[in-house]
């Protein structure tokens, strides 16, 4: 009898910073590593999780992540974590000097997109961020509402060729 393979919920998007990609134009992106301690994974695990004030710093060639909210554990006591705890981040010495080099270029900063499970293991998407200004968030949604109707009309269309 051969054993069947358990599709375990391992892998999942856990949180979303969709606040980043309206604010900042992404530049470009890294998945690291983050650390945590006591509760903290079993609290991302019920997904309760805030990315949406949270900012990365390299301080001392070590990158943080300041401002993630990671609730309490529920069925935790006086193990808990505190929410609002400064975090590291895992890179590799490569990654943190160019980023490091890439920070100091212009007006950027480091901003988390994605927080999710790889292999049991937590994993942030940290993206290399640029301030949008106003008008360039009104063009994204022209562009979006734009290509919105178009999809709708070219529905509307083949819906009529088909009927």
């Amino acid at each position: 009898m051969a054993k069947k393979k358990r599709q375990t919920s391992n892998s999942g998007v856990l949180a979303t910073n969709r606040k980043a990609r309206h604010d900042y134009t992404i530049l470009d992106s890294w998945e690291t590593g983050i650390v945590l301690q006591g509760t903290e994974i079993k609290a991302l695990r019920e997904g309760k999780v805030s990315l949406v004030e949270a900012f990365a710093t390299i301080d001392n060639g070590e990158v943080w992540l300041r401002n993630m909210h990671i609730p309490e554990y529920s069925k935790g006591h006086w193990t808990n974590h505190p929410p609002r705890r400064t975090r590291k981040l895992l890179m590799h010495r490569r990654e943190i000097d160019t980023l490091e080099g890439k920070l100091r270029a212009g007006n950027r900063t480091l901003v988390p997109l994605s927080l999710y499970l790889k292999d049991g293991r937590a994993k942030v998407e940290l993206g290399l961020a640029q301030g949008k200004q106003d008008y360039d968030k009104r063009r994204d949604i022209k562009r979006r509402t734009e290509d919105r109707e178009i999809t709708r009309d070219l529905g509307r269309k083949l819906k009529g060729i088909k009927a």
